[in-house]
Formats: structure tokens, sequence, C-alpha cells
């Protein structure tokens, strides 16, 4: 299997279906997921994986207070994610980074198929989740070991397939941050460097937690421009503290689009609707920060899916861009959130 080196991919972006002229990728969505199972071990072990999902118990299992149906948490089947992404198309979405890493049962043929079967553009990550999801193994890894496969997951191929990931990421974070954690995020950015690609990060779900890993880039010596700090609505609520991470050069996420439910089951906070994540959004534009801003639905239940009553991929290109330009943000605002920024991030340099 031949090695695409930096050189090679400079300039140009790397989709599963191979490289490609980052002019082309149009609307895209930084972080979903497509073919996915983010049980936990413990759940995966649970005999009762809950009911089957229905229209008279979706919002039931989406709100959270009755017990999450394991179930709900894993998604393999082929045709209905082509017909979701088939609305994602229809909707005007062309691009979608696929962010399923290690611990979450990645897939690239499975996604390789999809890309194909729905013609969209689809930017696999690579890389390792949090702690709890990872390989017992990981435990004696070094952060240069965890680079070197995070490098050859970009040049070479990922999860045993000569398919090539396009960026690096999701890497998991928790807070408190887990040692383990460190050299997986240290070999993500030494990885970054030797390969040109961005890094994606699940920041833990403490409001300071996306400004420690912002530090950590600057003190590993990394450009900040290229590392995306995902799920910013759900951690951060407070404008200073919003603007801080900005200021710090990273890309801030707001990936939880379509999740209008102030109740969220993963930790005690008051979730913002879709019209607090754009009044942020234009406080971020606001200091400057445009081009640090991009947007997603980080879809990873099946009750999010339209064929269980959700919103489905095309959700942000459907009502979210509407209600941006009922609330006054300019046409170029739009296309740098959903084209420009994108684009430059999944250009390798």
């Amino acid at each position: 299997m031949a090695r695409l080196t930096r050189d090679a991919l400079r300039g140009r972006a790397q989709t599963v279906l191979g490289v490609i002229d980052p002019a082309v990728l149009g609307p895209t969505l930084m972080h979903e997921h497509l073919i996915w199972d983010i049980r936990t071990p413990e759940m995966r072990a649970d005999p009762d994986q809950g009911p089957d999902i229905t229209l008279c118990n979706c919002f039931a299992i989406n709100y959270g207070r009755k017990k999450k149906a394991p179930g709900n948490l894993r998604f393999r089947c082929e045709p209905t994610a082509v017909a979701e992404l088939a609305a994602m198309r229809a909707a005007g979405g062309t691009t979608m980074v696929e962010l399923t890493c290690g611990g979450l049962d990645p897939d690239p043929a499975a996604l390789a198929r999809l890309a194909e079967a729905a013609g969209l553009h689809i930017v696999m990550g690579c890389g390792h989740y949090v702690h709890e999801y990872q390989d017992p193994a990981n435990a004696d890894r070094s952060a240069d070991d965890f680079a070197r496969e995070m490098t050859d997951q970009v040049q070479l191929g990922a999860w045993g397939t000569d398919i090539r990931a396009g960026i690096i990421g999701e890497i998991g974070c928790q807070a408190p941050w887990t040692a383990q954690e460190k050299r997986v995020m240290a070999g993500a950015l030494l990885a970054m460097a030797e390969t040109g690609t961005a890094v994606n990060v699940h920041p833990g779900r403490h409001p300071d937690q996306p400004q420690e890993i912002a530090d950590f880039v600057h003190a590993h010596g990394a450009d900040p421009s290229r590392v995306i700090i995902s799920h910013v609505d759900r951690t951060i609520f407070d404008e200073a503290r919003l603007l801080r991470l900005a200021d710090a050069g990273v890309v801030i996420e707001f990936d939880l689009f379509g999740q209008e439910a102030s109740y969220y089951a993963l930790s005690d906070i008051d979730m913002p609707n879709d019209a607090v994540r754009l009044r942020l959004i234009r406080a971020l534009i606001a200091r400057g920060h445009l081009e640090r801003v991009v947007i997603s639905h980080d879809i990873c239940y099946r009750t999010r899916l339209t064929r269980w009553g959700g919103h489905g991929y095309g959700h942000i290109f459907e009502n979210v861009v509407p209600m941006m330009r009922a609330r006054g943000f300019a046409e170029a605002e739009i296309d740098a959130i959903l084209v420009g920024n994108p684009r430059r991030l999944l250009t390798f340099v």
C-alpha cells in the first residue's frame, strides 16, 4: 500500500473515496456519525437493549428521564443511512465529516459504500475516543506511538483498510483529563504536524476544559487554528469563557444543532436551543472570530434520524440557515461557516 506523503496531500482534501480538490466540498457538516456504536462497555454487555424505537416512545427516549435504550446508541443499517444522506443532499449539503473513531466501532468500508451510493463527500476521522472506550492496550502506549498510528491512518489507511482519514479525531478528553487521554492528544498534535491535517477534539463536560485543551495545544507548539473544539454548546454557556477560548486561536464548533430540549441527561446543565446557539455565534463574529466557527448536528442517536422521528442531517440546511437569514446573518457569514471554514480546515497544509 503506497503512502501518501504530506507533499502529495498538501492543498488537497481527502475523502473515503480518495483525494479531491477542496473547491468541490461545498456546504459541509463538520461533526457527524453515520455508522456508530457509542454504547459504553457496560451497556454493550447488558442483555436489555431497551425497546424498539417508535413514534410513540422516541420523545421519551430522547428526553432522557426514562432509562436510555442502549440500542438507540448503535446504528449499522446502510440502506437507512443512504436514505438519510439523500435527504441531506436534497436539503443542500454536499460534504460530511464522519468522526466515528477508535472505541466507537469505525467502519471505513461502510463509509465508502455510503459515499458512493449517496453521491456525497465523506471525510473520515481517526484516533481514539475517551479513556473508557479505548483498548486496554493503549495504557502502555506513548504519544509518539499514537502519533505514528494516526499518521498511518491518514497516509496509508485506517482500521485495517486502505481507506484513508482526512482529519484526526474526534480525540476524546474528559474532565478531569486522564494521563492516557493527554498522550493520545499529544500524539494527535504530532500527527497533525506530520500530515498537515486538522484535529477535532471532544472536550470534557466542564466549562474550563476546552481552555485547558487550548493551553495544551499552545504548550506543545501546535497550530491552534487547525484544532477544532467540539461540543461547545454543551460545555460553555457564558460569553466571557467563549470569547477567551476563541481568542486562543482554536476553532469553535457548535455541533448539537437540532437538540432543542433544555434537559441534558449527561450533565446538570441547561442545554441551549438553536436560537441561543446562533446568538453565541453572533457574539463570536462581533469579536472578529467568523473564521473560527463551524457547525453540525453530531447525530449519534437513532432517534435523531428522520427514520425514527428526528431532525436528520438536513436540519441545518432546511431550518437553521433560514433562521440565520431571519436573524440578520449575511450570506457571506453563512457561506464562511458552512463552506469556507470547513474547506480551509479540510485542506491539507
